[in-house]
């Protein structure tokens, strides 16, 4: 189905581009809808080729019967990776988007830094579809070399590509149901009991998508448990959700041996649907990325330790969204031109 849709993308190129040209001339933004097509037809690419490598490694690891091995893990990461960074690569340059790390930030395997080769737990905000593609492709890419082990939604698994790969290697859907299943703490648990010096939990503790109304719906739990201090910390934090503390603690006292990388990001946080990525599409952007670095023995060893911990560096990362963000904000003048621009186009 995936190779008919793009032989017929590629056969009905031509109609299609004439479409999307005259789809951008009402769409905000320097040619959109061409922008849009071009991105559906590399990921449509991505997409077949990634499931025809997927069972030609089906093939040479037994038929199915050795994918659980090293070397077929090996062979899987490294196959995703390559397809991220292509990804990568032609989401950059289609929408002139520019990552930054900011500040002092530890960068995963970087030379000279102390416990940098030990396992990782990477605890990072939530805003939307794209970060997760952006932290598995920087843990993943050629500078860092990390194997992610994610939890992850099952509604992903509707993506065929990221349902055959991520099936086949060590990760964690969340079933929507609660009842159905392992419990997220034990299979979170699981995930890091065997954490070695390659790989690399990521968990985003939010549990969901940053939005307004998730943030008030979150800050009625806590007040309906009792928890005050909680829902007054909740309240003053105005960029992201309330952290949920037992997959950290699940994973820090399956892996006491793994070093924590708190990760914050902005420049994403309103694309949460797709109607907002169609409205919103960012385009000649910059993605500012912060990394903070804590040992394993600097973390805390107690359960109650570690949620306090956590609601304090929850706490520095909205911090650093709120001045990253205003930071990153053109002046009041060069934002009204920039209107006036677009509507005299």
């Amino acid at each position: 189905m995936l190779v008919a849709a793009l032989a017929a993308g590629v056969l009905l190129l031509p109609l299609l581009i004439v479409v999307a040209v005259v789809v951008s001339v009402w769409l905000p933004g320097r040619w959109r809808g061409l922008r849009l097509l071009a991105f559906a037809l590399a990921y449509l690419a991505a997409q077949v080729v990634g499931l025809a490598v997927a069972g030609l490694l089906w093939m040479v690891f037994g038929f199915g019967r050795r994918l659980d091995g090293p070397a077929s893990r090996a062979a899987h990461y490294t196959a995703l990776r390559l397809l991220l960074d292509a990804l990568m690569r032609v989401t950059q340059r289609l929408f002139a988007l520019r990552l930054v790390t900011d500040g002092a930030s530890w960068s995963p395997l970087d030379d000279g830094m102390p416990g940098s080769t030990n396992a990782m737990l990477v605890l990072s905000r939530h805003a939307g579809p794209g970060d997760s593609f952006l932290l598995v492709h920087t843990l993943m890419n050629r500078d860092h070399l990390r194997q992610p082990r994610i939890v992850l939604k099952d509604v992903l698994q509707l993506d065929p590509l990221l349902d055959v790969y991520l099936n086949r290697l060590p990760n964690h859907f969340v079933a929507s149901d609660p009842a159905v299943g392992p419990s997220s703490e034990e299979a979170i648990a699981e995930l890091a009991r065997d954490l070695g010096e390659e790989d690399a939990l990521l968990i985003f503790p939010e549990g969901a998508n940053f939005t307004p109304k998730r943030r008030f719906r979150a800050i009625q739990r806590l007040r309906n448990r009792g928890l005050a201090s909680a829902v007054r910390r909740a309240e003053a934090m105005r960029h992201v959700l309330p952290p949920r503390p037992g997959g950290v603690t699940a994973a820090l006292a399956a892996a006491p041996h793994a070093d924590v990388v708190f990760v914050a990001h902005t420049g994403l946080e309103h694309l949460s649907t797709v109607r907002d990525i169609w409205r919103s599409l960012p385009m000649d952007k910059t993605l500012h990325l912060r990394w903070w670095f804590i040992p394993a023995a600097e973390v805390p060893p107690e359960e109650t330790q570690q949620t306090e911990w956590l609601y304090q560096w929850w706490e520095t990362i909205d911090a650093w969204i709120t001045t990253t963000s205003a930071a990153a904000q053109p002046p009041h003048g060069v934002a009204r031109r920039r209107v006036h621009s677009r509507r005299r186009r």
